[in-house]
């Protein structure tokens, strides 16, 4: 087969659809020997991947998502690789395309909590077209959960006979550090974000779906009301859309001095950051899969997190701790539960090394790759 892949959002970094998609990539040309793969990049990735082999072609895109380019320029450059099968990574494909493909829906997010950024009614309707489109025309769907299929099932009639579920996996970089050189990094990284006493952290992006403000809430309540002393860290580059709203919170309830907003981390600190804290949060209204909760897992970390979307589902009812992301009060009272029993920490810890077991990228691959198979049988 000659299969196409839609590598406009690759990226190596620890991101949600970019790590999947680079992890997809780098597992298929080790375990597929046989068929040839065309990947489709914007810049500046496209500069920066080179074809391990002859089976690999890279061709620049520069489509960006909701754009015109992504539905004339995309379109003709599919059409002239004369692909057997192409998989979208994401749902945004040309309307206009016809060959067989793939689909991977990783969550309905935006149909849910659309949230501030491009919110116009020319943008929703780019929005519902694109996915509906995507949708209709695959010939296999895959869903990164169980909870993103039934999403589907409630949103799209026609997803519901050819939904595949195929749970993502989790970098091995991600492990607790036990050794001295481990330690140092350890050290290095709570000397260079201030860190002298223990921390709770959150690591993610910053739109509304991710709760932030009632994190800060529960925060505030935690310090107040249980005497938790100690920081709240939280990751990840600051939106100038959803940033103010989120630093005002932190300055109105007086939490200046104990929530440390690290701005994005660089992946030399990230695993340390991890590996340090007392807890993981995870405070989301709504997930589609979620990989922090398992990279903490993997670091040998408590989970605290959500008892909403997919985040139960993932995370496994006796691996993690879970709150109403809704009520600031529980999110409080569930953090003080874990952070002050260490024999729940340990079991919390000894559970999350265990769960974080059944999620591989190569099973995720290998399972891919059976369904290009069944999308052209």
């Amino acid at each position: 087969m000659k299969i196409g892949i839609d590598c406009r959002m690759y990226s190596s970094r620890f991101t949600g659809i970019g790590r999947y998609v680079y992890e997809l990539t780098e597992n298929l040309f080790r375990t597929d020997s046989q068929n040839e793969y065309v990947l489709f990049f914007n810049e500046p990735e496209f500069a920066h991947f080179s074809p391990p082999n002859e089976r690999v072609k890279k061709v620049l895109v520069n489509a960006p998502h909701y754009s015109l380019a992504e539905q004339i320029k995309f379109l003709h450059l599919l059409n002239k690789e004369k692909l057997d099968l192409m998989h979208f990574t994401h749902f945004n494909a040309p309307i206009f395309y016809k060959k067989p493909s793939v689909v991977t829906i990783h969550d309905l997010t935006l149909s849910f909590y659309p949230g501030k950024k491009m919110s116009s009614p020319i943008y929703r309707l780019a929005y519902q077209l694109t996915i509906k489109s995507a949708v209709k025309k695959a010939k296999k769907i895959i869903a990164v959960s169980l909870n993103t299929k039934k999403d589907l099932q409630n949103l799209f009639e026609s997803a519901d006979d050819k939904i595949s579920v195929i749970y993502e996996g989790v970098h091995e970089k991600f492990q607790p550090l036990r050794d001295e050189s481990d330690q140092k990094k350890l050290s290095e990284a709570k000397q260079k974000f201030k860190l002298d006493k223990p921390y709770l952290l959150y690591t993610g992006v910053w739109r509304s779906h991710k709760n932030l403000p009632n994190l800060l809430q529960a925060f505030h309540i935690l310090k107040n009301d249980y005497g938790f002393d100690g920081y709240l860290v939280i990751t990840g580059r600051k939106d100038p859309v959803y940033a103010p709203e989120i630093e005002q919170k932190a300055v109105t309830l007086k939490l200046e001095d104990d929530v440390i907003f690290t701005g994005l981390v660089e992946e030399k600190d990230l695993v340390p950051l991890y590996t340090g804290a007392l807890a993981y949060v995870f405070p989301s209204f709504y997930e589609g899969f979620g990989l922090p909760p398992l990279e903490a897992m993997q670091c040998g970390v408590p989970v605290i997190a959500s008892n909403t979307s997919s985040i139960p589902e993932i995370c496994g009812k006796d691996n993690a701790i879970f709150f109403d992301p809704e009520d600031p009060q529980n999110m409080a009272e569930k953090i003080f539960e874990v952070t002050s029993q260490k024999s729940l920490r340990e079991k919390l810890i000894a559970n999350g090394l265990q769960r974080v077991k059944q999620f591989s990228w190569k099973k995720m691959t290998e399972a891919t790759l059976e369904v290009y198979k069944e999308a052209l049988s």
